[in-house]
């Protein structure tokens, strides 16, 4: 039997990948959860029909969301991140020794439950004491937060359904508030390629650079998200991300890394040409 999968990029381009088998599906109070197994990329996470993770590539949007503000900020010890059900991002600050706490705030349940069923190499993190679960809405958790974190991860989904209220101007200025005097936000910023999602990316970032004092984008190559160049965003009260990166302090901890590196750090804010200028746009409108 021949079974594809396919994701709309855009009305006109489709991305698809052969299945061997689905694993499980469950409609939650949320979304629509499946897990597919394929030959190229293992087992895959797909959210209401949009791929979030598969074991092939997950580690290089895991370790760009971490590793990029852990090593400007080497100092962080309370960390909020707001989705992130997967734990692969709670998977990569557990390497941290200095970290002493992480508030994980998922607002479905089921994605944590569903990850340590079927996708263990991700959801590893979860079994660490300092990790502390919360199963309710980001957006009103962050609210009653005030200079609490040195660092909050925003690892949500698409501006839309479940994830649409963690790209508002509200909800980013209340990370702001949230954040000790010398915290830093980072996000998943979409991508710049396809209209629709760079449309996305632009509001995201006024929004940002509306909040914070320090606003920079930076990217990375991941293959089965849409057109494979995907943008995040670092947005600080003090620290710069690429001035206040100091490499020999990240490279002594000597920690094993299969994409992120300290040379890739600086240039992944080197950004092309048409990403600036659609930056450089919602930024003169600021």
């Amino acid at each position: 039997m021949d079974l594809w999968f396919s994701e709309f990029h855009t009305p006109y381009v489709k991305f698809s990948i052969q299945i061997d088998k689905q694993l499980y599906s469950e409609q939650t109070e949320f979304q629509r959860i499946d897990i597919l197994e394929s030959k190229e990329f293992g087992r895959m996470m797909v959210l209401d029909g949009y791929v979030m993770l598969t074991e092939k590539d997950e580690f290089i949007y895991h370790e760009m969301i971490v590793h990029v503000p852990m090593a400007v900020h080497t100092n962080a010890k309370r960390i909020l991140i707001i989705g992130g059900g997967d734990g692969g991002a709670a998977r990569e600050l557990m390497r941290y020794k200095n970290v002493e706490s992480v508030d994980l705030v998922e607002i479905d349940k089921r994605v944590v439950d569903i990850s340590r069923e079927f996708l263990p190499k991700t959801a590893c993190g979860f079994d660490d004491t300092r990790i502390h679960l919360f199963f309710e809405d980001g957006l009103k958790f962050i609210r009653h937060c005030e200079n609490e974190y040195d660092l909050i991860i925003v690892d949500s989904t698409d501006p839309f359904g479940p994830g649409e209220g963690l790209f508002t101007k509200e909800f980013y200025g209340n990370c702001y508030k949230a954040l000790k005097e010398d915290g830093i936000m980072v996000n998943q910023h979409e991508s710049p390629f396809y209209d629709e999602d760079a449309f996305a990316m632009q509001r995201a970032h006024q929004r940002i650079v509306k909040s914070f004092p320090i606003s920079r984008v930076y990217q990375a190559h991941i293959p089965t998200y849409p057109s494979g160049h995907w943008l995040f965003g670092f947005a600080s009260k003090k620290y710069h991300p690429t001035l206040d990166f100091d490499a020999k302090k990240w490279n002594d901890l000597k920690l094993k890394t299969r994409y992120y590196n300290a040379n890739l750090h600086n240039a992944s804010f080197a950004l092309p040409n048409y990403v600036e200028e659609l930056m450089e746009d919602v930024e003169e409108k600021h």
